[in-house]
């Protein structure tokens, strides 16, 4: 899906869906928005930046990750900028955040070094060019915060996993060192990184039944003591979520 217009259509749709199945991935991105929210605050602290006195979100869907952001008074100026409509319409109706624009996927309507940190959260999979886009998102920040999820693993090369990634609208499949490799294509280095197998509630979000919820409880327990036990064939094995603070060089 590299047709811009495709790809607006896409995501267009993904917020415009009937209101009940709305309503359910609102809440769905509601309880990720927390995790992201550790993630940044978290390598923020590990990489010295400290409190940001204004933060851009390049890719923000309906605001929840800023909404979270702004629940712990991390971030200062909060601003967001969204390729559909349906986007930012929602996310223009929170309060908690101070501005949100629409933008044409690549060019962002800001000064060079215009905002302390830049945050793309799950945006790169989604993109034909992930290199160029955080080059431009690095222009516009001094540090850019980066999550992904690694789906190069044996569990995703599953048919079902593939079919589900096409269907959120997945272009990339990457690893750890892949996306360190889009890092420093963009011309900047990691100050800081983690990864994350997700927290139990998310393994259990979409469990219907009694046995449903079971096996997503045994699922995020084999999974959880697996990564800390060897996180490395964690990797190899299930995806995990892998976040990285990105600053130019020497910065």
């Amino acid at each position: 899906m590299e047709d811009p217009a495709a790809l607006v259509r896409f995501y267009d749709d993904a917020y415009t869906r009937d209101p009940v199945a709305a309503a359910v991935y609102a809440r769905w991105r509601a309880l990720g928005a927390i995790g992201k929210a550790d993630h940044v605050i978290a390598l923020c602290a590990r990489a010295g930046i400290g409190h940001p006195i204004n933060t851009l979100e390049v890719g923000c869907g309906d605001g929840a990750l800023l909404c979270e952001l702004r629940c712990r008074g991390f971030g200062g100026t909060l601003s967001g900028v969204e390729i559909t409509d349906a986007a930012v319409e929602i996310a223009r109706m929170r309060p908690q955040i101070d501005s949100v624009e629409r933008y044409d996927g690549l060019h962002l309507p800001a000064a060079d070094g215009a905002y302390d940190l830049g945050v793309l959260s799950h945006v790169l999979e989604h993109v034909p060019d992930a290199v160029a886009l955080l080059a431009e998102v690095a222009r516009a920040c001094r540090a850019v915060l980066v999550e992904v999820p690694l789906e190069a693993n044996l569990s995703a090369r599953r048919a079902v996993k593939r079919a589900h990634a096409a269907e959120v609208g997945h272009l990339q499949r990457l690893d750890r060192e892949a996306v360190r490799e889009i890092v420093a294509r963009a011309g900047l280095s990691v100050a800081a990184e983690l990864d994350d197998p997700l927290p139990l509630e998310v393994h259990r979000f979409f469990a219907r039944t009694p046995r449903a919820h079971a096996l997503a409880g045994a699922k995020w327990a084999v999974r959880a003591s697996l990564h800390d036990l060897a996180p490395s064939v964690a990797r190899r094995v299930f995806t995990v979520h892998h976040a990285c603070l990105c600053v130019a060089p020497g910065g």
